[in-house]
């Protein structure tokens, strides 16, 4: 798995989409609340992109997929909807792709593009901070019971 992700960019880059496996909780409640699977697709360098769910290569080299806050001239700025505070930065051209589509634990495909999708966003980061970060205190609660008893 080590080999695909270290060549994530290329692979992206020649196909249409992507899927690839969700881990941690920097984007609940919108993924990873159960064994999430992503499906990234490229993104041209003239396409919107604030507000999307966009897969990007962190510092250290690890592959994180958070949403885009802003973007200025070829600075973007992101966040997990899971954090609070913490934002990540990087440059426009180290974008790999944005979540189209999300492929729960049920089967069901969810188009990430849908008013619906977009108005539980909206709901999400309306709320106030400190209300979320109650919230995401239980849930990874939840979670980390649930996989325990796996």
């Amino acid at each position: 798995m080590h080999k695909v992700l270290d060549n994530i960019e290329h692979l992206v880059a020649v196909g249409e989409s992507f899927e690839l496996h969700v881990k941690g909780y920097s984007m609940l409640p919108m993924l990873g609340y159960g064994d999430d699977i992503i499906i990234v697709r490229r993104v041209d360098a003239e396409e919107s992109i604030v507000g999307r769910i966009a897969m990007f290569r962190g510092m250290r080299g690890q592959i994180i997929v958070h949403r885009v806050l802003s973007v200025e001239k070829d600075r973007v700025v992101l966040r997990g909807d899971g954090n609070i505070i913490q934002t990540e930065e990087c440059q426009r051209g180290e974008i790999i792709g944005v979540v189209d589509k999300v492929r729960r634990e049920s089967g069901k495909v969810v188009d990430c593009t849908t008013p619906k999708w977009r108005r539980r966003e909206r709901l999400w980061l309306s709320t106030p901070r400190w209300v979320r970060g109650k919230m995401l205190g239980v849930m990874r609660r939840w979670l980390d019971f649930k996989r325990k008893k796996r």
